[in-house]
């Protein structure tokens, strides 16, 4: 459909029209009520998208409202990626959405939700308004984002248009996620043509603050423009990324033009209803309808924040691929403590299968502290000892590298122990169909403190963007919250106290290769998530030469990452789509600057 072939009523017969269709007063159509649909649509699931489009419309429709709001891409899921340049997948899209209007047309509320719509220049992400089963126009989004996680340019052509869509005594403006983040166009040319109230639809990733940089923004909007803002978004989980929800509403109110903001849950799906009011001398108003306490980022700590975030990104990623629970190895250290604390909160102990896969360099803590979580947590816990295959591998080896003189093991002797470990890990996995995850953080994975086809190996990550220091924080809070319900704490003290090591050779600790873990951690801040250079990140006070040497390890292992398997993201700056640099590489940060 090209923008000339738009189906699109003029609002002097959308003032009659539909009105007539429900047969309701005047009085009636300047109050109605609006919900907020914050659902979790399935990428490429078409059909069942729909579906659930469909199951929350009745509900809302049962709860007394007459329009409601669903977010962006919300029959796509988003992202949908390369799925848009599939004739066959938009195809199936436009017959999944005939099906639906025709449905909507006989529940009797009305829709408005983002879907794909074709232009003469190509595609378009749009917010579509259904009024009485009929689609009567859409509203393409204008700015597109191309940055970051996002490459929108790839498969969308900008809108160029404004539509305002009349409604019960409102006149709506569309907007959808980044059209809101730009002062000026579109929201400009929406006040300027008369716009009461806008409605804007979003598929708004998480990173750490990112609620309160939303609300601050619409705050600043409504300032330039004094245009309430219903801000609808996903929530639910997709690859690396998590959409968190925290749909809300804003409108002035009192003397001060105060901005009140009503919120819905968080990492929740949620339907948030709110009574809208169009008195003639004031501005539109928005009133919950009986809202039910909300979970929201402002009333808790940071900690518990990433922590449920981390629980959607895996539940979702295990759901939505079919597998039917989760295998991870324990070794008695904090990463797969904390892992598998987060594995147990999110699927249930019973989905959970755990290997303890020792050697003679594990320690008796490691194990006594693996024996004790799983007996806190009631999760399956075997022991496979390795030291037997670790012996065949170094036989069969021996003829190999008989030429080369080593005292002791070296890094082929450590490496090959975690590699075995991924080995009987994947076998289980394999063979129950259940999803490997992989314990290592963000730390270790930036500057290559891991084995490649070994502790890399697997299906999903829940900490590869995680530094270390937050996982000692989110393993603390973990207990606390234990504590607090009166429960025991799952993670052993212990575990949170010893010192880390991987365990691959007599005495190892991780500080034998690496800074301790705080400096480290401030380096990677700086250099991965802020992309300061050596002279800023010296000027902070860290020295030179392990700054110059962390930075060399980051450099030199982007290879390794690149085959690392995909994690929850967190950061502004995670490794992967957020984060694209050559593996074959000749500027380094660290020769520059010398």
């Amino acid at each position: 459909m090209g923008r000339s072939e738009t189906r699109w009523i003029a609002p002097e017969a959308v003032t009659t029209r539909p009105y007539n269709k429900y047969a309701i007063s005047i009085e009636t159509l300047m109050k109605f009520i609006l919900a907020l649909a914050q659902v979790n649509p399935h990428v490429g699931a078409l059909a069942a998208n729909g579906q659930m489009l469909l199951e929350v419309a009745r509900r809302a429709q049962g709860l007394g409202a007459s329009l409601v709001v669903f977010p962006e891409l919300v029959l796509t899921g988003y992202p949908p990626e390369d799925l848009l340049h599939k004739p066959l997948f938009l195809q199936q899209l436009a017959a999944t959405e005939q099906q639906i209007q025709q449905e909507l047309a006989t529940i009797g509320i009305d829709v408005i939700y983002g879907t794909v719509r074709r232009g003469v220049e190509g595609l378009f992400n749009a917010g579509v308004f259904v009024w009485a089963g009929q689609e009567v126009g859409f509203a393409a989004k204008w700015r597109l984002p191309n940055y970051g996680v996002f490459d929108e340019q790839r498969y969308f052509v900008p809108g160029q248009e404004v539509r305002l869509f009349p409604y019960r005594g409102v006149k709506l403006g569309i907007t959808i996620c980044e059209d809101l983040w730009h002062a000026g166009d579109p929201l400009a040319r929406l006040a300027a043509a008369g716009a009461t109230l806008i409605i804007n639809l979003n598929a708004s990733p998480y990173h750490i603050g990112k609620q309160r940089e939303r609300e601050a923004m619409v705050r600043q909007r409504m300032q330039e423009h004094g245009l309430p803002v219903l801000y609808v978004n996903l929530v639910g989980g997709q690859d690396e990324l998590v959409f968190d929800g925290g749909s809300f509403a804003t409108c002035l109110k009192g003397k001060n033009a105060r901005v009140e903001i009503s919120r819905s849950r968080f990492c929740q799906e949620d339907l948030m209803l709110f009574r809208v009011a169009t008195p003639s001398a004031t501005p539109v108003r928005l009133q919950p309808v009986a809202p039910p306490p909300r979970s929201v980022p402002s009333e808790q700590s940071v900690e518990k924040e990433i922590y449920r975030v981390l629980c959607l990104g895996l539940r979702d990623y295990v759901q939505k691929n079919g597998f039917s629970g989760v295998v991870l190895g324990l070794s008695g250290g904090i990463d797969s403590a904390l892992t598998a604390a987060i594995c147990v909160d999110t699927l249930g102990a019973k989905q959970v299968e755990v290997l303890m896969m020792p050697s003679r360099y594990t320690a008796v803590d490691s194990l006594e502290d693996a024996a004790q979580q799983a007996h806190t947590m009631g999760f399956s816990l075997v022991t496979v000892g390795i030291d037997s295959l670790f012996e065949q591998f170094r036989t069969q080896l021996a003829d190999l590298f008989r030429d080369i003189v080593v005292t002791g093991l070296d890094v082929t002797d450590e490496n090959i122990q975690p590699r075995i470990r991924a080995t009987l890990l994947m076998a289980v996995a394999n063979k129950k169909r259940k999803l490997l995850i992989t314990t290592g953080n963000k730390s270790e994975m930036s500057v290559g403190y891991a084995t490649l086809y070994g502790d890399m190996a697997g299906g999903y990550s829940v900490l590869k963007d995680v530094l270390k220091g937050w996982v000692y924080r989110l393993a603390v809070a973990r207990n606390q919250w234990a504590v607090a319900r009166g429960e025991t704490p799952p993670i052993p003290q212990r575990v949170l106290t010893k010192a880390p090591t991987a365990e691959l050779r007599p005495n190892q600790k991780d500080s034998d290769s690496l800074p301790p873990y705080p400096v480290l951690d401030q380096i990677l801040e700086l250099y991965v998530e802020q992309e300061k250079g050596v002279q800023d990140i010296v000027a902070t006070g860290l020295e030179r030469e392990v700054v110059l040497r962390v930075i060399e390890q980051v450099d030199r292992n982007e290879y390794k990452r690149r085959q690392s398997p995909p994690g929850v993201r967190i950061t502004r700056r995670a490794f992967g789509k957020d984060r694209r640099y050559p593996l074959t590489n000749g500027f380094t940060e660290s020769r520059s600057t010398e």
